[in-house]
């Protein structure tokens, strides 16, 4: 007897032996934005488990997980969600000298009383 993920079939399950899983996501957002980085850069890759979300609170479900297909893609796709999983920097906040309101740091212009921001 084989061991089947939820929603797959003998076929899918063979295809999946010659792949890596290279990301588990929190969301069904994140695998699809993990999924779409990684084709831009030409690393063929495959969301499983993306349609099982609609069952969530009434059936246990496996988290989307991210495959790719070819073993040499592993170290570049790693990367890039190692890049995606960082931490992001805070934006860094300027004041305006005329009104006082808060401003991000790439702004040129305040946005409340449009004075030049220095």
């Amino acid at each position: 007897m084989q061991l089947l993920l939820p929603g797959q079939t003998l076929r899918n399950k063979r295809q999946l032996e010659n792949m890596r899983k290279v990301y588990e996501a929190d969301s069904l957002i994140d695998a699809q934005l993990i999924l779409d980085m990684l084709e831009n850069v030409d690393i063929a890759a495959i969301l499983v488990n993306g349609n099982l979300s609609g069952g969530l609170g009434e059936l246990p479900v496996s988290p989307p997980e991210i495959w790719i297909k070819r073993d040499f893609d592993e170290e570049r796709a790693c990367r890039i969600i190692r890049d995606f999983d960082a931490p992001q920097k805070p934006f860094e906040e300027i004041s305006c000298h005329q009104c006082g309101e808060i401003n991000p740091a790439s702004f040129e212009i305040c946005w409340n009383c449009h004075a030049e921001l220095l």
